[in-house]
């Protein structure tokens, strides 16, 4: 391989995980089209260096050292993207979209363009159709809530129950917290029903009581 074959690939490689990112970026994530553009650059970089024996001419094996340093390091990348918010965890797969864009770069700065263009499409397929897909699949959706209360004049655990269920919700987990400041109850849990729609219900339902001072709601899903 000469020094030509190694800038290409890694131009290759910047497409291929800019092309990831533009999705990610479309759909507002913290991770987008520079961060994946770079990891995937960077992998190849890496790979298409040993290989060209920039880093060792005498040691087969380095190639192999480089790849495990690789998916080492984008392990803490990954996990860096990975937030939990209440009870709800987001970045999953953001962690794992910049795991095969470091994939991609490997593939692509070992000199596997069609593999590598291959990977891109199935990696796009996955963030975008399969989305669809999975939006469209009957399933329970998870909220994330908060609710506060006067002190003097606070709803009890099983009356709020009884109001979450008759919008089709079910509350199961449950936490309270008392701001002495304030004086304020404040109720903190997670929801889930077969019926998301509802949750507009919910919402309405909770403005119409004088004595609710703030609440919150958010879907526990990236």
């Amino acid at each position: 391989m000469n020094e030509w074959e190694a800038i290409v690939r890694t131009i290759a490689a910047l497409v291929a995980g800019g092309a990831i990112g533009l999705e990610r970026s479309y759909h507002g994530r913290a991770a987008g089209l520079r961060t994946y553009a770079l990891v995937s650059f960077g992998s190849a970089l890496l790979v298409a260096g040993g290989q060209y024996e920039l880093f060792s001419s005498r040691d087969s094996g380095e190639v192999t050292r480089i790849i495990q340093g690789i998916v080492t390091g984008i392990g803490f990348l990954g996990a860096g993207v990975i937030v939990k918010e209440g009870f709800s965890v987001r970045g999953l797969t953001t962690a794992a979209s910049i795991w095969c864009a470091a994939a991609i770069g490997i593939v692509l700065g070992a000199g596997s363009y069609w593999m590598g263009f291959a990977s891109t499409i199935v990696t796009l397929v996955a963030l975008t159709i399969l989305r669809r897909i999975e939006d469209r699949l009957p399933s329970q959706t998870f909220v994330h809530f908060e609710v506060g209360f006067r002190r003097t004049s606070t709803m009890n655990e099983e009356r709020l129950r009884e109001l979450i269920r008759q919008y089709g919700f079910t509350i199961s987990e449950f936490a309270y917290r008392l701001d002495s400041g304030s004086q304020t109850l404040e109720y903190r849990g997670v929801m889930w029903s077969n019926a998301p729609a509802r949750l507009h219900e919910v919402e309405l339902g909770l403005l119409a009581l004088p004595d609710v001072l703030h609440f919150r709601m958010s879907p526990a899903r990236e």
